[in-house]
């Protein structure tokens, strides 16, 4: 089975597989890890089995029997940490995403597989048999062998091989077979694995490796040679081919693809394309093509192509078709790295980083295969000293060659030496594109978020006197009242490679990050459906990169270039970031107007993860953002028609229009019965009239509270029966959020506005009733400011309290109109209704006289009915001699005198 030459091969790299890596750190640690996992894997299968009884095991088994990677989230959630893992992440977020697996197929999937294992562990004569009937089941796709073999060999191992892309290389290479990394030919891979192992026992007989099994042995020398040797990279190619490929839109992935060695490419959603056949691939392909509308089978064919790139092979990296971004030999085999982006990759040494100038019109697809006489031609295409500027352009040559030097000498030396050039060059020019922004934001955007004060970073360091520098300028738009570092933001950043803008949250925000993170998880599904439209963008990069660092100031982050459901999926994990990265050349050829419509696109884009951050109501806020309903156009209310409802004179009402919208808010205050409430319904009707603004109706009463009205801290329950106590908007804040939606004049009525404490319940709010451009940080936290088109119209019983207990400061900020009962309007509304009000209107004059104080006089609301002969009895029984009996209760007399059977002959036709 293994000829001469390749035993000798294997023995000489056994040998410095034991002396190189075996007794190193990582190597001991490495074979600690088979004893270990085979004992979690099988106490986990003895566990599943056990609840396997009525109870749903749909996550155990693909949570602790499926092999997962040993991050810090999946050992949080208890998931089987293996030596050979194949799951970063969710398993079902990855199926799903791929189209594998639909949501409501999961508890068959995990049937599927557990009995596929109690399957292959009671008889391993099975395994042929099981491999094939589970990789037929129409309801599991994308398992191959690395996902089930470890426990296999975890219950078995004498029986059963792990297997996966370093064991498969090896035993191909010595065993020379063309074995695959499918599910079905896993057995006789498993087969030929052990035979094998059997034949090169000897070879493996060495004292390093003594207390390990043959087949961890193998598997350990696999994982070696495969990834730490690079063994099978190191190979020869002959007749290498060359490509040019394009490393995204824009080429928004070209950092990555320079810095970490490799060129990638998109159709993510086929999933691992190696060992596929040409048939299998098809189908995968036209299912794919079926559900992207904006999918062609020509377009995807290029990922086939991609995978069969060999070691050897020439690339172009591309930038459109005027321009050459590197040149470079791919170094190794083609792989898929699930969760990224552009999960097609092939690693590549990029010998040329020098841009050149091109011309191929045909370069509009993302791969194309080139000729060596046109790859010659581009090796020796002409070196791009320096791109074009743009003359409108808010940034030059000089702003990128000043933050170059800041990059190779991040001094505060340097820095002072150029501190007159920063600030022309950078610092001003990145303000004005800042302000320039932020004028073409919508009002939900500006109205929630800082956009004047603190909104830019520094370039010193704050390093406690070492002298140090950013080499990065920034800027930040956050929630008002919240800080820049820490909070949620739209963000601007540039150094001297590129200019990016998007979202973020710090690694030290404090609530806004949990409460992002929380949402996430609680609104995943929802989230996914709303945020289509504006997160699935090719110019989107979300989570951490390396080799970008942070604009805050922290450390450099871990690469993560995710799609953008499966960032939302883990946000935390992936780092709470979005941008849009924009590379120099691309930036100076832009207008300043191009960039300000690029970037205030982008954070439009993004709002609706801020609110993720600041909203409790986070999914329907998002979708009023999203898609505001534009509010109908309320029909005009004359002032004349309020007059002939109520009998008011017109110029009285015109003239306590002309008061409201001076001072902006008023109070209409009297005594009881005089239509109060309706006038100011009425004023409110006719403010709103003609716009699309809105009125609604408050009620103080002696308990409401400042933070009933602005805001204040609400407990509220957790899934886990603890309590957060989120601090929530009140009713003028949720007035005022509204109102910032629309151009309309908006009202809010205030009923008994005088039996609050109204100091109390107005807060900071004092200040802003009489100065309205201004806005004040509120107690709670946040900045607010009363918007333009609000309007306040209060009423107020003088019987319950009188005008003069006011707060002198606040009776400065109101305009007060003083309703008394108005006899005429009594007279005219009756005499359209046929009953003769005069002697109605003589008791109630000598009624008021006798009371004595116009604040407690009895108002003509009252008697404001068409029914009011019918009526009129039970009205003044039980309403006005109740009155009377409270106002007079020492005096008795003076009741009697207007007590019913006094007055009915008077009053009544």
């Amino acid at each position: 089975m293994v000829s001469q030459e390749r035993r000798a091969e294997f023995a000489e790299l056994f040998e410095e597989f034991t002396q190189s890596y075996v007794g190193t750190e990582e190597g001991q640690g490495h074979a600690a890890l088979y004893a270990e996992g085979r004992e979690q894997g099988r106490c986990n299968y003895e566990a599943i089995v056990a609840a396997d009884q009525g109870e749903d095991v749909t996550d155990r088994v693909l949570l602790k029997l499926l092999p997962h990677m040993g991050t810090p989230a999946n050992r949080q959630k208890g998931a089987w940490i293996h030596v050979a893992p194949t799951v970063r992440k969710d398993v079902k977020e990855w199926f799903e995403g791929a189209k594998w697996v639909k949501p409501g197929d999961w508890p068959r999937v995990s049937q599927a597989i557990l009995q596929f294992i109690r399957r292959c562990t009671d008889d391993p004569n099975e395994l042929r048999d099981a491999c094939a009937e589970l990789d037929a089941l129409p309801d599991v796709k994308g398992l191959q062998a690395g996902m089930l073999s470890p426990i296999l060999n975890a219950l078995r191992p004498d029986d059963f091989l792990i297997y996966n892309n370093k064991t498969r290389s090896v035993i191909n290479h010595f065993a020379g077979t063309p074995h695959q990394a499918r599910l079905t030919d896993y057995p006789a891979a498993n087969e030929t694995g052990r035979t094998l192992i059997e034949a090169l026992a000897q070879e493996m007989e060495q004292p390093a490796v003594a207390g390990l099994l043959p087949e961890d042995r193998f598997d350990m020398f696999s994982h070696w040679l495969f990834a730490v040797a690079k063994y099978f990279a190191k190979k020869p190619q002959q007749e290498p081919r060359h490509w040019k490929i394009a490393p995204g839109e824009g080429a928004w992935n070209w950092e990555s693809c320079r810095e970490n060695g490799f060129i990638a490419i998109g159709w993510s959603e086929l999933g691992d394309l190696s060992g596929l056949k040409r048939e299998e691939f098809n189908q995968r392909r036209d299912e794919q093509v079926a559900q992207h509308d904006d999918w062609t089978k020509t377009g995807a064919d290029q990922a086939w192509t991609f995978s069969r790139i060999e070691k050897g092979d020439r690339i172009v990296a591309n930038e459109g078709t005027g321009k050459v971004l590197g040149i470079g030999t791919v170094t190794g085999p083609y792989e898929f790295v699930e969760g990224e982006r552009h999960a097609h990759r092939v690693p590549v040494r990029w010998d040329a980083l020098e841009e050149r100038r091109v011309d191929e019109p045909g370069w509009r697809r993302t791969l194309v295969k080139l000729d060596a006489k046109k790859f010659d031609a581009i090796c020796n295409a002409p070196i791009i000293d320096e791109p074009d500027v743009n003359p409108d352009c808010p940034f030059s040559l000089q702003t990128f060659q000043l933050l170059a030097g800041l990059h190779e000498i991040p001094t505060m030396e340097f820095y002072s030496a150029h501190r007159d050039e920063f600030k022309a060059h950078v610092e001003d020019r990145f303000r004005g594109l800042l302000q320039s922004v932020c004028e073409t934001l919508p009002a939900p955007i500006t109205a929630l978020m800082e956009t004047e004060h603190r909104v830019f970073g520094r370039i010193p360091k704050n390093d406690f006197g070492q002298g140090g520098a950013w080499d990065f300028y920034w800027g930040a738009f956050y929630p008002k009242g919240g800080q820049r570092i820490q909070d949620a933001q739209l963000f601007l950043w540039m150094n001297h490679e590129r200019l990016e803008y998007g979202f973020y949250i710090g690694e030290y925000g404090t609530e806004q990050r949990k409460r992002f993170v929380r949402h996430c998880n609680e609104h995943g599904e929802a989230l996914a459906s709303i945020l289509e439209p504006v997160l699935s963008s090719e110019r989107l990069v979300f989570g951490r990169r390396e080799g970008r660092r942070d604009h805050s100031g922290d450390n450099e982050e871990e690469a993560a270039t995710l799609s953008w459901r499966a960032w939302l999926a883990d946000p935390e994990e992936a780092g709470i970031h979005v941008a849009t990265l924009v590379p120099k050349a691309t930036v100076i050829q832009r207008s300043k107007d191009e960039l300000v419509e690029l970037i205030g696109d982008g954070f439009q884009r993004v709002f609706p993860l801020v609110l993720l951050a600041v909203s409790d109501d986070p999914v329907l806020e998002i979708e009023a953002y999203l898609e505001p309903e534009p509010r109908p156009i309320n029909l005009a209310y004359p002032l004349e028609e309020l007059s002939e409802r109520t009998g008011f004179e017109l110029s009285m009402l015109e003239r306590w229009v002309r008061a409201v919208e001076r001072k902006k808010q008023a109070v209409i205050y009297g005594p009881p019965g005089t239509g109060k409430t309706y006038v100011a319904e009425g004023l409110a009707k006719h403010l709103i009239g003609g716009g699309n603004g809105f009125a609604d109706v408050v009620q103080f009463h002696p308990a409401y509270a400042y933070e009933d009205f602005v805001q204040g801290i609400r407990p509220r329950g957790r899934a886990d029966g603890g309590l957060d106590y989120p601090v929530v908007p009140g009713r003028f804040l949720d007035f005022c959020r509204r109102a910032t939606k629309i151009e309309g004049t908006c009202v809010l009525i205030i009923d008994e506005i005088n039996r609050a404490d109204l100091a109390r319940v107005f807060g900071e709010l004092m200040y802003l009733l009489e100065y309205r451009k201004e806005e004040v940080p509120l107690a709670a936290g946040g900045r607010f400011r009363i918007p333009d088109n609000v309007r306040i119209i209060g009423t107020m019983n003088t019987a319950d309290r009188s005008i003069a207990l006011v707060d002198h400061a606040l009776r400065r900020r109101f305009a007060f109109l003083a309703l008394y009962p108005n006899y005429d309007a009594l007279r005219r509304f009756h005499q359209e209704k046929g009953f003769p009000a005069e002697g109605l209107i003589q008791v109630l004059q000598r009624l008021n006289q006798q009371i004595g104080d116009r604040h407690y006089e009895v108002g003509i609301s009252f008697f404001l009915r068409d029914d009011l002969a019918q009526e009129l009895e039970d009205i003044w029984k039980m309403e006005i001699e109740p009155y009377l009996d409270e106002y007079f209760f020492d005096q008795r007399g003076k009741v009697d005198a207007f007590r019913w059977d006094s007055i009915k002959a008077e009053v009544l036709p």
